[in-house]
């Protein structure tokens, strides 16, 4: 297994946010995680970039723990992360901002650059690699923060609900790339609200709810599933699957 996430608690507290997640991740899988608000999808994806440590539990990346590690350690190893809120250096350009990804593998700053262009080519920021980050919109930054999570060159990658807030054709093309960086051989882990999303993209999908994994299976599967049906679709819903 590429990533395995075993027993993971992350308490503030008395109160569990993730409560005995488990995880089971292998190499170039594309796996979606969902529930409702607070449910701990968030909190228990913090745990496995190594933003937050787990209070309970162990995390292995390629057979390595790497429980306690910060997220700088989780990059070297070869896992990179996106945010939900995009986080780009304003004053700096989109060729800049990639770059600084790119240092990671490449420190020399022609390499950087180098690698950036090609990344900006990929993820189709190449035309805009002079403006400044700071100009650019919900859309364009969400694409800026997947270009510099690649640029580290990993081996996976958690996007933080990347298609969030963004137009119906610019879900296209997020789901476009998103499909492109899988067929280069990169592992994903989703989080996602929008279920047409996790239903084109996912392989395999896990749902919280109160901190809990309640079900795991196909997206055909998981919406199925009442206990999901309830928590994450709502009692509307289920009336309407009958």
């Amino acid at each position: 297994m590429l990533l395995e996430a075993s027993g993971i608690v992350k308490a503030f507290g008395s109160f569990r946010a993730v409560d005995g997640a488990d995880l089971a991740l292998a190499e170039n899988e594309l796996l979606g995680l969902i529930g409702p608000n607070g449910a701990g999808k968030s909190t228990f994806f913090n745990c496995l970039a190594g933003e937050a440590r787990p209070t309970r539990g162990t995390i292995r990346f390629r057979g390595e723990d790497v429980t306690m590690l910060s997220s700088a350690a989780h990059a070297r190893l070869g896992l990179a992360r996106t945010f939900q809120v995009p986080v780009v250096f304003a004053g700096m350009s989109v060729r800049e901002n990639v770059m600084v990804g790119a240092f990671l593998r490449h420190p020399a700053r022609h390499r950087a650059a180098e690698k950036a262009d090609e990344v900006l080519e990929f993820t189709g920021l190449a035309a805009q690699a002079e403006t400044p980050a700071s100009a650019l919109g919900t859309a364009g930054r969400k694409r800026l923060g997947i270009a510099r999570a690649l640029a580290t060159e990993p081996l996976l990658l958690l996007l933080d609900e990347a298609l969030a807030g963004l137009t119906s054709a610019e879900v296209e093309g997020a789901i476009e790339l998103v499909s492109r960086i899988h067929a280069r051989g990169i592992t994903l882990v989703v989080v996602e609200h929008i279920m047409e999303v996790i239903h084109r993209l996912t392989q395999r999908v896990l749902v919280f709810n109160q901190g809990r994994v309640i079900a795991e299976g196909t997206p055909a599967e998981v919406t199925a599933d009442a206990a999901v049906i309830e928590a994450y679709l709502g009692r509307r819903a289920r009336r309407l699957a009958r």
